[in-house]
C-alpha cells in the first residue's frame, strides 16, 4: 500500500479544521517547535466551536505536525473565536475569545500546549493579538471593522492608563461598520489583529476587506480573503502602508488585459507570519465545503526584506539592483512546506487542490471529519469543463510511466492530465464509463522535476459528472 502525502496544504490532516492560526516558535525542555493556536471549526453549521486544540511541528520539518489535544474549553460552554498565545518569563498566556469574541479571557500554563487554566477576564476586544516586546513590555491589538491597541499592565489583562490608541489604521466599509470617518479603501482593516516584530520594526498584520476592485487578482466585489500588513517604528502609532501577504482565492489566472481570475472559493482569512529556522512563512486558512464553517490551516514560504529607507516588504517581493521595490501576495499552493513539490509517487488527495475552475455549478472540496489514516477530502459536483489543479508535484529525474486516479464517474467521462497550466500539454488521457471508480492511464510524454498538474474533466452530460478522490503516479 502506498504512503499518503502528509503535511501538504492544508498541513494538518484533512479531517482537522483549524482556522485563524497564530504561529509561535517556543523552546520548551530544550526543544524548539512551531505551535499553532487557532479556532476549531467543529460546529459545522457556524463558525468555530467550544474548545481549542494545539498542533506543533519541529522547526526543521514543517510537514510533520502533532496534535497535543484540547488546551482550553470555554468557561460558559459557548463558542471560542480566534485566540493568541505568548510567553512572558516562564509562563504561557492564552488569550481566549469566548462568547464568539465578545469576552476575552487570559489563561495560563507552564507548557506551550496547555492546558491553560485560571482564566481571568481582560479589558480587550475582538480578535486579540499580543506582542511581548524585547524590553518585556506587552502590547495588545484588537478590533472588528475598527482597530485598537494599548499597552498592558503586568497582570497581562488590563490596559495601562493613557496608552489606548483608537484607529491606528483606517478600516473597511461594510454594512456593519460604523460611520465614524475612519474608512480607508487601501488599508481597509477588517479583523484578525496580529502584531509581530520584524527587523526592528513593529508589523501589524490583519485581515483586509477590499471594498473597491482589485482586478489584477480577480476581485470585483467586497472581499476579505486577504492577510495584509502595515509597519511602524513605534508599537502603538505611526503605521505606514505595507501591502498584501496572502490571498486565499487559489491560483490566479492571468488574463490578456492584465486582470486576473480566481480559481478557488475565497473566504475570510486570518493568520500571521513567523520566522522558522531562518526562513519566513505566512500561516493562513482556506475554505472547504459550501460555507465558511470548515476552514483549514495553510502555509506558504514568503520573502521578508527592508529597503534602505526602512520600508518593510513581505510576500512575493520584486527586487531591482538588489533592493526590494514592490511586493504582492504569495501564491496559494498545494505543496505548502513541501517547497520542492509533493512527491508524485505517493497517494495525493484531491482535497489538496488549489485550483478548481471552469465548472457550470459550484464545485468544491467536501470537508471530512473521520479521523482515519489516509482519509481523502474529495472534490465534488464536478461538471464538464472543470479543471482541478495541484501546484506543485515533484517527479524526480526518472519520468513516471502511468497515472492512476480514483474518480467516481457519474457519467461517461474523459479526464485529461495536463502539466504546467490548466490549458497546458496533455500527458495522459483516461476514459471512465459511468459507475467506474478507478482508472490507470499511460503517460504519453516524459515528466521530470517540479510541475503543476491539472485534471480536466469532459463529458457530454451537462449536470454533475464526477467526484475526484485521489491520485498517484508510477514509474
Amino acid at each position: 500500500m502506498k504512503e499518503y502525502i502528509k503535511g501538504a496544504n492544508p498541513y494538518m490532516p484533512l479531517w482537522e479544521h483549524v482556522p485563524d492560526g497564530e504561529p509561535r516558535v517556543f523552546e520548551h525542555n530544550g526543544e524548539k517547535r512551531v505551535y499553532l493556536y487557532g479556532s476549531h471549526d467543529t460546529e459545522k453549521t457556524q463558525y468555530c466551536g467550544p474548545d481549542q486544540v494545539v498542533w506543533s511541528a519541529p522547526v526543521d520539518d514543517l510537514t510533520d505536525w502533532t496534535c497535543h489535544g484540547v488546551c482550553y474549553t470555554a468557561t460558559d460552554g459557548g463558542i471560542l473565536y480566534a485566540p493568541d498565545v505568548v510567553k512572558k518569563g516562564d509562563t504561557y498566556y492564552l488569550y481566549a475569545a469566548e462568547s464568539c469574541g465578545g469576552r476575552i479571557m487570559v489563561a495560563t500554563s507552564d507548557t506551550p500546549w496547555g492546558p491553560f487554566v485560571n482564566p481571568v477576564k481582560t479589558e480587550l476586544g475582538f480578535d486579540p493579538g499580543i506582542l511581548v516586546d524585547d524590553d518585556g513590555r506587552v502590547y495588545a491589538y484588537w478590533g472588528f471593522c475598527g482597530c485598537y491597541c494599548a499597552e498592558l499592565n503586568d497582570d497581562m489583562a488590563t490596559i495601562k492608563p493613557g496608552t489606548l490608541h483608537e484607529h491606528p489604521m483606517g478600516h473597511t466599509r461594510a454594512p456593519w461598520a460604523r460611520e465614524d470617518g475612519h474608512f480607508d479603501e487601501q488599508d481597509a482593516f477588517f479583523e484578525a489583529s496580529s502584531p509581530r516584530k520584524v527587523m526592528g520594526k513593529y508589523v501589524y498584520i490583519y485581515s483586509k476587506r477590499y471594498y473597491t476592485p482589485k482586478p489584477e487578482l480577480g476581485v470585483y466585489t467586497e472581499n476579505n480573503g486577504f492577510l495584509s500588513y502595515k509597519y511602524s517604528d513605534s508599537p502603538l502609532d505611526g503605521y505606514q502602508p505595507g501591502g498584501d501577504i496572502s490571498f486565499n482565492g487559489g491560483e490566479i489566472l492571468k488574463n490578456s488585459d492584465g486582470t486576473g481570475t480566481m480559481t478557488y472559493q475565497w473566504g475570510n482569512n486570518h493568520g500571521s507570519i513567523m520566522e522558522v529556522n531562518g526562513k519566513w512563512y505566512v500561516f493562513y486558512h482556506r475554505q472547504t465545503g459550501i460555507n465558511e464553517f470548515s476552514r483549514q490551516a495553510m502555509i506558504e514560504p514568503i520573502d521578508v526584506a527592508m529597503d534602505k529607507n526602512g520600508k518593510i516588504f513581505i510576500g512575493d517581493i520584486t527586487y531591482k539592483d538588489g533592493e526590494p521595490v514592490s511586493s504582492k501576495p504569495v501564491e496559494m499552493t498545494s505543496q505548502g512546506a513541501h517547497i520542492n513539490g509533493l512527491d508524485a509517487y505517493k497517494l495525493i488527495s484531491a482535497g489538496y487542490a488549489c485550483h478548481i475552475y471552469g465548472s457550470s455549478m459550484r464545485t468544491y472540496v467536501a470537508p471530512v471529519y473521520e479521523q482515519e489514516e489516509g482519509v481523502s477530502a474529495p472534490v465534488v459536483d464536478i461538471t464538464d469543463g472543470t479543471t482541478v489543479g495541484f501546484r506543485y508535484l515533484q517527479f524526480g529525474m526518472n519520468a513516471p510511466k502511468t497515472v492512476t486516479a480514483e474518480i467516481n464517474a457519474h457519467a461517461d467521462i474523459t479526464v485529461n492530465v495536463r502539466v504546467d497550466d490548466y490549458q497546458g500539454k496533455i500527458v495522459a488521457t483516461m476514459k471512465l464509463n459511468k459507475g467506474e471508480t478507478v482508472k490507470t492511464a499511460d503517460l504519453t510524454s516524459g515528466i521530470v522535476g517540479k510541475h503543476a498538474v491539472y485534471f480536466e474533466f469532459r463529458s457530454e452530460q451537462s449536470s454533475e459528472i464526477a467526484q475526484f478522490v485521489r491520485f498517484t503516479f508510477d514509474r
